[in-house]
């Protein structure tokens, strides 16, 4: 069939209206557990550090002569540690007359990037936060460097051939060494009990397990995962489901959530206490408005704060894990 003849099209028009949706789908993820559940500190300094103590070994050697004299052990010191404030900013500019048009899905072009920029913000406090970044005091020509929990797990940790995790020492943490990529390690659930164990022995109590998507697949894929039936419930009607993830791991020392992270690095997964892990700010995430250089508005999102693993002891870590 043709068209007939005579008739007038879409393509014959002129001044055809547009037709764009007035809503901007933007992906938006923001499951930024760390900046979201980490106690919350205030620092009022660059360098922002902390004491840790731990008991001594119980014994089973504790009896004493009656009338005896009483002895004296000289008090083990506390550890000093700490961390260096990181600044993180997001910069906008917007001309005045891109605020000025109309425009679809914002009505103001500065307000919008504002809020994307500050949401983009809080996704690089929370990379950092995990990162294995040690610390650094920064100078006139580079800046301070807050070190990642990568650096700050050192008491606790399974890792490959090569691999190194060095303890807090002449005022910085230092970056961890990975193994060689031929002797990386397959995440199992043995490895996993043991790194617990490690925490727990130590008086930790890691109740949530911080992993990229392939490791969590491999949570999914330990042998008691396939031994419960799971079942959809939704209004009064319940049917069979396949149950393919695991949210929720019970091991001999305890329930551990298992939460499922985009900023961690793909070859390590956390085993956390979360009451020993905190963000300490010296200034809060803000907006401000700096000088005009042009017909346009610039501003600064910014922020001052670092990353304080409160007890190493606490928590541990697997390192150089295989990511496929």
């Amino acid at each position: 069939m043709a068209q007939l003849t005579g008739t007038t099209a879409v393509g014959d028009l002129v001044g055809i209206a547009e037709d764009i949706e007035d809503v901007i789908f933007r992906l938006d993820p923001m499951d930024t557990w760390a900046f979201t559940n980490a106690k919350k500190k205030k620092a009022t300094n660059v360098l922002h550090q902390w004491q840790t103590d731990a008991l001594a070994s119980a014994v089973d050697t504790n009896a004493a002569i009656e009338g005896d004299a009483a002895t004296y052990t000289a008090a083990s010191s506390t550890t000093l540690l700490g961390n260096y404030t990181q600044i993180s900013q997001k910069t906008v500019r917007v001309s005045e007359t891109a605020d000025a048009v109309r425009k679809y899905g914002r009505s103001e072009e500065l307000a919008y990037q504002i809020a994307k920029k500050g949401k983009e913000l809080k996704r690089d406090v929370e990379k950092s936060f995990w990162s294995n970044k040690g610390s650094e005091a920064g100078g006139d020509a580079t800046a301070r460097v807050a070190a990642g929990m990568e650096a700050q797990f050192y008491a606790n940790y399974i890792d490959g051939t090569g691999g190194t995790s060095a303890p807090f020492g002449s005022g910085v943490f230092v970056a961890p060494t990975d193994a060689t990529a031929s002797n990386t390690l397959t995440f199992t659930e043995a490895r996993l009990r043991s790194a617990l164990e490690l925490a727990w022995t130590d008086g930790g109590d890691p109740s949530v397990l911080v992993m990229g998507p392939y490791q969590k697949s491999r949570v999914a894929a330990f042998s008691g995962a396939s031994a419960f039936a799971g079942f959809y419930n939704e209004q009064g009607k319940s049917e069979g489901a396949v149950i393919g993830g695991v949210g929720v791991y019970v091991s001999d020392f305890g329930n551990h959530k298992v939460v499922l992270s985009r900023y961690v690095r793909t070859k390590t997964v956390f085993c956390v206490d979360p009451d020993y892990l905190s963000i300490a700010w010296l200034r809060g995430i803000k907006y401000r408005e700096l000088a005009k250089t042009g017909d346009a508005t610039n501003g600064q999102i910014i922020c001052e704060w670092t990353a304080v693993c409160d007890t190493p002891e606490a928590h541990a870590k697997l390192c150089d894990l295989k990511t496929s």
